[in-house]
């Protein structure tokens, strides 16, 4: 299990010779340490007096954060399985009328789940910068800049899967699956704006900082 593996682990089979884990694994994990860096903001603020009219909110932004970082981890091991289902149809027989329609659907099949995977990435961490941003205006000044980090890199995996469900979409035949894909990243553009929740997240933390 990709999951298990420690950090110098993992990096070094990223860096190996071989097709998983790659960039969507990679984004998954990303979004993943975003989501821990935005709990761990939130366990630094629930249950302190100091921040007692902010407990309740706090507290469901941590509960959601958690979620999301179980979703993201688990995305990880998606990623790979999905490639390896897309490996194994490409090495399926053709000779024959039949096995070259078996093969082709289990292609299709396969590139499917390889776009869905990180499409779900993209969504979660756009619902996770909104999550890093009130970490930011709420949480602990003294572990603001830990939501800050979090918002980067909660963006930069939202935008890299967002970039690995395009380039597959490229070779989706199913025009109305392309379609509804397309929408979706076209509703997680909207809900981001870009780098706007990034920004904003990085303005907020300076202001507080600031005093």
């Amino acid at each position: 299990m990709v999951g298990d593996l420690s950090v110098h682990e993992f990096s070094w089979q990223l860096a190996a010779g071989q097709p998983t884990p790659g960039g969507g694994s990679a984004a998954a994990l990303v979004g993943a340490l975003g989501a821990g860096l935005v709990s761990m903001v939130c366990n630094y603020t629930v249950g302190r007096e100091q921040y007692a009219d902010v407990d309740a909110e706090m507290r469901g932004v941590l509960a959601r954060a958690e979620e999301l970082r179980g979703q993201l981890e688990r995305a990880v091991e998606d990623d790979v399985a999905a490639y390896g289902s897309y490996s194994d149809a490409q090495k399926l027989p053709r000779e024959t009328d039949d096995d070259k329609a078996a093969r082709d659907a289990a292609l299709d099949a396969a590139l499917r789940e390889s776009t869905l995977v990180p499409l779900a990435v993209a969504e979660r961490c756009a619902e996770l910068l909104e999550l890093a941003l009130r970490a930011a205006e709420l949480g602990n000044r003294f572990l603001i800049s830990d939501a800050a980090v979090g918002a980067e890199l909660a963006g930069a995996a939202r935008a890299s899967a967002e970039l690995n469900v395009r380039l597959n979409l490229a070779g989706v035949d199913d025009e109305e699956f392309a379609r509804s894909c397309r929408e979706r990243l076209d509703a997680v553009g909207a809900r981001v704006g870009g780098r706007e929740l990034v920004d904003r997240t990085r303005s907020v933390v300076e202001k507080r900082a600031a005093g």
